[in-house]
């Protein structure tokens, strides 16, 4: 009688164990989606970045092609790299491109990738308010500011399909290394599908658009251009935006007269400082009003 209740004592810890053992896999499993999760959401690597990057870029110009002066190209990418120089991640493959279209704006991407329209260029007086444009997008980079708005808006689920891939592929490369042709290729994929779905385009937040027309001012004194480039740039869309112009930057972009207003509480300190660089208005507008 002993024996049968000892053994079927011993069946029972051996079903309970069991039991546990099973809930202890599936509490694991979660705990291990979770972290990969976690993981995939912190900041990206840099490589991981230029190839989210890439991708974005790619459809981007898939959908709006680039301007077909060469000069006119050559030159903005030369003021942007320039500019680019003198922030705070020189070492990206920095690029600047023109698109062929007469709407106003500019955008940024994340790894290093500036886009400006040539409308936007058409309506600029000099090389200073080029340059202060290009550095407000090179601020955004900088700053990850794309990279902000993707992980902090898109679905659960564009990170979990991403996830697991990711953090085994940061594992791998724990030592050093670039990112795998694998890992790469889904995050091409997946700025393309970025572009495809509008996310993109949508506008950031508007302290990160002030923050980057802060250090915009910054990175083109470090430049040697005037500051009030940029300045002159918000003044020429307020003016856009009274003739009803523009319609495009003011979709992504806060009112030109509230980035002013928080420009000015930087004080005279910058302006005064390097108010006195050139703003290189000739070399501007041969180049720019040879386009075509």
């Amino acid at each position: 009688m002993r024996f049968a209740l000892l053994t079927a004592i011993a069946l029972a810890c051996t079903c309970a164990n069991a039991q546990f053992g099973s809930l202890l896999d599936l509490g694991k499993k979660a705990l291990d989606k979770k972290q990969q999760l976690e993981t995939a959401n912190k900041e990206f690597t840099t490589d991981e970045e230029i190839a989210l990057g890439e991708g974005i870029a790619s459809a981007f110009l898939g959908a709006a092609p680039l301007h077909h002066d060469q000069n006119l190209q050559r030159y903005v990418n030369r003021v942007g790299r320039w500019v680019a120089m003198h922030g705070e991640r020189p070492d990206l493959p920095w690029t600047f491109g023109v698109i062929d279209t007469e709407t106003i704006n500019a955008f940024a991407f994340p790894g290093g990738t500036v886009i400006v329209s040539s409308g936007l260029l058409k309506r600029l007086n000099s090389e200073s308010e080029l340059a202060g444009a290009l550095a407000h997008e090179v601020a955004h980079v900088v700053k990850r500011h794309q990279i902000q708005a993707i992980q902090s808006q898109a679905s659960t689920d564009f990170w979990a399909g991403l996830g697991q891939d990711v953090v085994s592929d940061r594992v791998a490369r724990s030592g050093g290394g670039a990112v795998t042709h694998m890992v790469n290729q889904k995050l091409v994929d997946m700025g393309a599908n970025l572009v495809k779905s509008g996310f993109i385009l949508r506008p950031l937040d508007r302290s990160l658009e002030y923050e980057a027309d802060r250090m915009a001012i910054v990175i083109a004194a470090r430049s040697g251009y005037d500051p009030y480039g940029l300045v002159a740039v918000l003044q020429m869309l307020a003016q856009a935006h009274g003739d009803g112009d523009g319609a495009s930057v003011f979709a992504t972009h806060p009112a030109p007269g509230d980035r002013i207003a928080e420009l000015e509480r930087l004080g005279p300190s910058v302006f005064d400082r390097y108010g006195a660089q050139p703003q290189v208005e000739g070399r501007f507008k041969q180049i720019v009003g040879a386009a075509k």
